[in-house]
């Protein structure tokens, strides 16, 4: 999978979620939401590799990146400093970054409220500060 198939997923899998809250399929609509930050992490990480070539440094990178760990995939893609930098000075990305990491795979197995749900979808998908438009700059 490449950066740009990794993008088209994530915004793909954001409006799945949306359509699934309209539904009101909380379940859905909240994992799809976490998976469409996980493609857009991944591209991230995509572009890192090939900017800085990190997978001749470091023999074990392409094994890290087999995670759904977010707050991983930022470390990954090199973007901690920044993220903590915008969070600092954008109190709304920072919400939005503390609602986003609480996403897991293992929530595929989990039945979500709709507060939670519509949460983590506004979270990701905010136009303005939402963590995927945010990541995007990166990917």
């Amino acid at each position: 999978m490449n950066r740009s198939e990794l993008q088209r997923l994530a915004n793909e899998r954001i409006e799945e979620a949306r359509a699934l809250l309209i539904g009101s399929h909380w379940s859905g609509a909240y994992y799809l939401a976490g998976y469409a930050l996980e493609c857009g992490l991944k591209s991230c990480v995509l572009a890192r590799v090939e900017r800085t070539g990190i997978i001749f440094q470091d023999k074990k990178f392409a094994e890290k990146c087999w995670t759904h760990d977010l707050s991983l995939l930022i470390e990954l893609a090199d973007l901690k400093t920044v993220l903590d930098a915008a969070q600092s000075s954008d109190p709304n990305l920072y919400a939005n970054w503390m609602v986003a990491r609480a996403w897991t795979e293992s929530t595929r197995y989990k039945i979500t409220i709709e507060t939670e749900a519509r949460e983590l979808v506004q979270a990701i998908s905010d136009a303005n500060q939402g963590v995927l438009q945010w990541i995007s700059r990166y990917w």
